[in-house]
């Protein structure tokens, strides 16, 4: 059997990374990484609410108001999940439901004071876990973070 043909743009097997990692490796790495730490922050969430509802209700909180079509777009998911997960938020007066002032038939989705102060306590809190974790490193690990930060917030800067 032969392998796969991947078809579109390679990426280069430059050596790039320290000890001679190529960027596959490093991408490899990297994804793995930021998986864990996702998953870390997220078990970090005490609010009650599921992965797929307290994403939706940050990106309310971010974005908002939203329609639920637009809010299925920006989390890629289907309509039917949405309205689902909304339901649940607003059922827990996290979110309201308003009518569009320039087409009332579309609702718009916005969060609530209580659905702020959710938001607010739960970033808080994994600010809280993060840095406790940050503040086991050593003062050269932190500065060789910190620089990294600035690289990733310039791959991530695009791409959301």
């Amino acid at each position: 059997m032969t392998a796969p043909r991947i078809l579109g743009p390679q990426p280069r097997q430059a050596n790039e990374g320290s000890g001679g990692e190529s960027i596959t490796a490093m991408a490899a790495r990297l994804r793995l990484s930021a998986t864990r730490l996702a998953r870390q922050l997220r078990q970090q969430s005490d609010a009650g609410l599921s992965p797929s509802q307290l994403s939706a209700l940050a990106t309310i909180g971010l974005r908002g108001p939203l329609t639920l079509g637009a809010l299925a777009d920006h989390e890629r998911v289907a309509p039917p999940t949405v309205t689902k997960a909304v339901a649940k938020l607003e059922a827990g007066g996290l979110v309201q439901r308003r009518l569009d002032p320039t087409d009332r038939r579309v609702a718009l989705v916005s969060t609530t004071a209580k659905g702020e102060a959710t938001l607010a306590r739960l970033r808080q809190r994994k600010n809280v876990w993060l840095a406790a974790r940050l503040a086991e490193l050593d003062a050269e690990q932190r500065a060789r973070l910190g620089a990294a930060l600035d690289v990733l917030d310039a791959l991530t800067r695009d791409a959301t």
